[in-house]
């Protein structure tokens, strides 16, 4: 994983650059969202994996599923990465300029995870305290854990706040063991 990470970084980069530039964040966003979701579905990789299509062919292929949802820079984009057989990347490629973007306009996603569905007050509350925490704007998705049996665990990057009865209970048992 670290590897694709480090051969993606430069591509992603570089089509952050460009959109930023073009103040076209967003749609570059979007952009790659679909071409990595394309590129992973199991029937393209099949056809894209086949020894004797040349690179031309495999970003046609590419564009031709995303149709008018990829503009021309985009699809010069894909056409790059196939010359240089790079088009697994692109899953890696969306994720790490989705961090990009979200650095660059102070944002970060957040997972809530609860033992049971939260209300909208709990969570805006909890969206209060973590932009006081990270300094930062906060997209939240939350998700239910019923083992968890109280309290909820938070993710944001690679910060985990653990605030279950679970995490709390296991953090006891380890003292009590040491």
């Amino acid at each position: 994983m670290a590897e694709l990470t480090t051969i993606a970084r430069p591509y992603a980069k570089a089509a952050f650059m460009f959109a930023k530039e073009q103040n076209a964040l967003a749609e570059w966003e979007q952009m790659l969202g679909l071409a990595a979701a394309v590129a992973q579905e199991a029937t393209m990789r099949a056809y894209l994996d086949q020894p004797e299509l040349d690179s031309e062919t495999q970003a046609k292929a590419i564009g031709d599923v995303c149709g008018d949802e990829l503009n021309e820079s985009a699809r010069n984009f894909i056409a790059q990465l196939a010359d240089n057989k790079r088009l697994a990347l692109l899953p890696t490629i969306a994720m790490l300029f989705h961090e990009l973007a979200a650095e660059d306009q102070r944002t970060i996603d957040v997972e809530l995870i609860a033992p049971f569905e939260l209300e909208d007050a709990e969570t805006d509350k909890l969206v209060t305290a973590l932009k006081t925490r990270l300094g930062r704007n906060v997209q939240v998705s939350t998700s239910v854990d019923e083992s968890l049996i109280g309290g909820v665990l938070m993710r944001a990057g690679d910060t985990v706040i653990d605030g279950s009865v679970r995490g709390r209970l296991n953090r006891l048992a380890e003292q009590l063991n040491s």
